[in-house]
């Protein structure tokens, strides 16, 4: 039977607790080198997807509202098995039903029947990313700031990979089926030894990190709210750019999936940077900085939309700018609340809406206005999240001391 774990006091510092940390960090590490593969794929292969089922881009747009409208049950749902069950079970079946789904897409060529496919790996993935958020954060406790950078750093990697992947073996044939059956076949070692690792439990986080309390329903609602905006951003973006690109004359089809991985290059080391910062540096500055970069960037490319110079730095600057944003986010949120799956979820919920609604969005303004459109309501999110992220820092618990902030 699988094992539980909790995490030694702050004071204990035997080698087999720094051993069993080390063991469960880099297995969440590595699932989310999985998630990232998985996240990014849908940009660079939208348009084989609409040509597979004869579909237009604004309709083959559905396909990321069915995707994140899974992730976002797969949140919910990942929030109450996490608080109830051991969580690497539930983590290894996640990992295994986005393979399964993964293998099945290349094979659908109905429109309808892909969206399902991708709802239900949808789910899966929402699954996955709240198990990897909560279950970090009750082994590390009050240390998890550098753990949690590194923990979106390895999705970033995974999202850098899934481009570059794609766009190879696209170039020998315009069909998706082979770089989803490669990254399928990556993500079953990973589900194996996961689920034979045993799991934390919640019991931790409230022994290490003293001065949390349970969230308010303003606090928490603030917060869901500046992740809904930020992750909307930066699920909008790199799923669109290739397109934006490609419909203005900037690159073709193999230029544009480079430019989405120039995005995802510099949105993992961005996640890199964000690692030793996060150890010197309050969140709220991170943050302040975050969405003052993210402005500059897309400033660029409303400044020069023809440009593809412009559009290369723009990506790049925006990569940089969105890597730290969610999980600094989560890292402020711990200093503030008690992180249980369901409080997890909620901001999943947040995130998962953002990452449905706003490509969407996106779609319906790259149609009806043209590309440049979708790049302006890009910098009016940020603008919005910036005010969403001062009210937030005013709503701040008064008793925490001014060093958790």
């Amino acid at each position: 039977m699988e094992r539980s774990w909790s995490p030694p006091s702050p004071t204990t510092t035997s080698a087999s607790a720094a051993f069993d940390r080390r063991r469960l960090t880099a297995a969440y590490f590595l699932a989310f080198v999985g998630l990232g593969l998985t996240t990014a794929s849908m940009g660079p292969a939208l348009s084989a997807m609409a040509a597979h089922t004869h579909s237009r881009l604004g309709q083959a747009s559905w396909l990321f509202t069915a995707r994140w409208l899974g992730y976002l049950f797969g949140s919910l749902l990942g929030g109450r098995l996490y608080d109830r069950l051991r969580g690497h079970p539930v983590m290894g079946t996640a990992l295994l039903v986005m393979a399964g789904t993964l293998a099945l897409a290349p094979g659908v060529s109905q429109l309808w029947l892909l969206a399902g496919v991708l709802l239900v790996l949808g789910v899966a993935e929402g699954t996955l990313d709240v198990g990897g958020n909560t279950l970090l954060v009750w082994v590390h406790g009050r240390q998890v700031g550098p753990y949690m950078n590194g923990l979106h750093f390895a999705f970033g990697i995974g999202a850098l990979l899934s481009p570059l992947i794609i766009a190879q073996l696209l170039q020998a044939e315009d069909d998706f089926s082979w770089p989803y059956w490669a990254m399928a076949l990556l993500l079953l070692p990973i589900a194996i030894w996961v689920t034979r690792l045993p799991s934390p439990t919640m019991g931790g986080q409230v022994e290490q990190t003293p001065g949390v309390t349970r969230p308010n329903y303003v606090l928490l609602g603030l917060f869901v709210l500046f992740f809904f905006i930020c992750e909307g951003t930066a699920a909008g973006f790199p799923g669109w750019v290739s397109s934006y690109a490609q419909q203005l004359g900037l690159a073709d089809v193999t230029a544009a999936a480079y430019l989405t991985s120039g995005y995802w290059g510099a949105f993992t080391l961005g996640r890199l940077l964000a690692i030793p910062i996060s150890a010197r540096v309050r969140p709220r500055y991170i943050l302040l900085a975050d969405l003052l970069g993210g402005l500059l960037a897309l400033s660029v490319i409303v400044c020069w939309p023809h440009s593809l110079e412009a559009v290369w730095l723009g990506s790049v600057l925006l990569g940089l700018a969105l890597a730290s944003q969610f999980p600094t986010g989560i890292i402020l949120a711990e200093r503030r609340m008690l992180i249980t799956g369901q409080v997890t979820a909620m901001f999943f919920v947040g995130a998962s809406v953002g990452n449905m609604l706003f490509p969407l969005l996106f779609g319906q303004l790259f149609e009806a206005y043209g590309p440049p459109a979708i790049m302006q309501a890009m910098a009016v999110e940020l603008l919005v999240a910036l005010v969403v992220l001062l009210a937030l820092l005013r709503a701040t618990h008064p008793r925490l001391p001014e060093a958790q902030q």
